[in-house]
């Protein structure tokens, strides 16, 4: 079969499509022919070697897939040959057929796209346990979310809008403030002087829970205008800089500032990260939650469509096809 390998830690440019080896399935193993494959930021990190995983050289990047199952394990019992699935697995997934344990494998309502059960898979997924698990969004409680017009961003916006927040999206042009609108947000912002239009925004009281993917300046201007009590949402650094965090911050305006490594938490939740995965799935179905899919690739263009989301010149989500 066809997939993208890395065959070492490198520039993302330097990806390549070739043949690999099909997965086989055996003990609690799922085999999936690939209808639609995600792409995510942490899939150039890790192509880099700039992620918390480093796996063995050579591999095949990839976290999510959405196709029809056409192998099981011996082991296997929730799913058969011939059903429509969705699966996360830390690697494989830029594939035409992917291997994922049956614990991370769910089935697909009748009707729901292949591409939309990606994004649900890890931007939709981040989000929500970020917000629900971590952040503890209340009802009532003012929300921001940098970077509210990329994928997970989006998803931030439009499930903060169903637990009742009121939610200020931040993004670096009208027109991506504009698709944060369009996803719920109440009020949008720019990145210039953030700390004084936050200010201004809450009246003066802060923001109650921050969803940070971006870190470096903005991270700074977050860290003081949380409100007493909040919490500031880790989830990464797309700006490039870690920042350093004042703690004497959290010391005088008594916030927590709160790490969010999905990734982790799937592995070691699965119950939980499958009852998360419901919970997404039945707001689809119910139209709560609408991924927005900027465009659909084909899997061989993997390596443009990475660098495209690592330049951040990229909104909603990306798709790859075999």
């Amino acid at each position: 079969m066809k997939a993208i390998v890395a065959r070492d830690f490198a520039p993302i440019k330097e990806l390549v499509y070739a043949d690999w080896p099909e997965p086989e399935a055996s003990g609690d193993t799922v085999v999936i022919e690939a209808e639609a494959i995600g792409v995510n930021y942490p899939d150039g990190l890790l192509v880099q070697g700039l992620y918390q995983l480093k796996p063995p050289t050579p591999f095949v990047p990839g976290m999510e897939v959405a196709g029809c199952v056409v192998a099981v394990g011996e082991k296997v019992r929730s799913v058969k040959v011939g059903d429509r699935v969705a699966a996360m697995s830390s690697l494989g997934s830029y594939a035409e057929k992917v291997a994922a344990p049956e614990r991370s494998v769910m089935k697909l309502p009748d009707g729901m796209d292949a591409g939309a059960a990606c994004a649900l898979l890890c931007g939709y997924s981040t989000s929500h346990y970020a917000l629900k698990q971590r952040g503890q969004l209340k009802e009532g409680e003012t929300l921001c979310v940098l970077g509210a017009s990329g994928a997970t961003g989006i998803a931030a916006v439009q499930i903060g809008k169903i637990m009742g927040a009121r939610v200020i999206g931040v993004a670096s042009s009208e027109e991506k403030r504009k698709l944060a609108r369009e996803a719920g947000a109440d009020e949008t912002l720019g990145y210039e002087n953030l700390k004084d239009a936050l200010k201004q925004a809450t009246g003066g009281k802060g923001v109650d829970v921050a969803y940070d993917p971006v870190g470096g300046d903005a991270f700074d201007a977050l860290s003081r205008s949380i409100a007493w009590g909040g919490r500031l949402l880790v989830i990464g650094f797309a700006s490039g800089r870690i920042p350093q965090l004042p703690v004497n911050l959290t010391l005088v305006k008594g916030y927590s500032v709160v790490g969010v490594f999905w990734g982790d938490f799937t592995r070691r939740e699965p119950e939980t990260f499958q009852a998360n995965m419901r919970e997404l799935i039945g707001w689809y179905m119910e139209g709560k939650v609408k991924p927005l899919i900027e465009g659909t690739y084909r899997l061989a263009e993997a390596a443009s469509v990475l660098q495209r989301i690592h330049s951040r010149g990229t909104v909603g989500k990306l798709i790859l096809k075999p």
